[in-house]
């Protein structure tokens, strides 16, 4: 893969939220006993030996998951509030049930629109735009990464829908990249020849994980 750009998207690991289907969105929550496990547990994998560069969501719970993986590859770490969550507004700190109680009907129409915008919240697409620049931005900075790996650890939902901004999914697309567990990955390998013409393609979603539900 001579000269090819490859993007690790890093989901962080399990927080007491996650385990009893609480929408986190933006709130700074912390990993679990477990989620601390499979953070150290994943770093390995990770922390491969062409790895340039940890880029890493503000919020603690992808932050702690990015120190793992830097501890393994002694590197360091650098935070981008761009990377946090979807702002999921008066939905956040509800769990599933809750919202579901409150909004009939309200967190499918998120899952299969996404314009869909949770009351005080951002949309999916909203979401892609804040932060498909760190990646442009990461493709213009970096001239060593032509062969090398970059790896931003993050959130489910901003890695679903960064990933389809990334590949420019029309709209009616964007459901079709479902949940990401605890700790899995998504790769992709950007084979173009600019910053204006990256030609990035999927090559792995949900790795090292059993299939998620769609949760934040």
């Amino acid at each position: 893969m001579a000269g090819v750009r490859r993007l690790i998207l890093l989901r962080h690991g399990q927080t007491e939220w996650n385990a009893t289907d609480r929408m986190q969105g933006q709130i700074d929550t912390e990993l679990s006993e477990v989620g601390r496990r499979q953070a150290k547990d994943c770093a390995p994998d990770i922390a491969c030996g062409d790895l340039i560069a940890i880029v890493s969501s503000d919020l603690k719970r992808a932050h702690d998951t990015a120190l793992a993986v830097a501890d393994h590859a002694s590197m360091s770490v650098v935070t981008d509030p761009r990377l946090r969550e979807t702002d999921l507004g008066q939905w956040e700190g509800l769990t599933h049930i809750e919202v579901d109680a409150m909004s009939p009907g309200a967190r499918k129409a998120w899952r299969l629109d996404p314009t869909f915008t949770p009351p005080g919240g951002e949309s999916k697409l909203q979401v892609g735009a804040r932060a498909l620049p760190v990646v442009q931005e990461l493709f213009a900075a970096r001239e060593d990464w032509p062969g090398r790996t970059i790896v931003l650890v993050a959130h489910g939902g901003l890695i679903a829908a960064l990933t389809a901004a990334l590949l420019e999914l029309p709209e009616s697309n964007w459901p079709i990249l479902g949940g990401l567990a605890n700790t899995s990955w998504v790769q992709l390998t950007s084979h173009g020849p600019s910053s204006d013409q990256p030609g990035w393609r999927l090559d792995v979603w949900n790795a090292l994980a059993k299939v998620a539900p769609d949760v934040l």
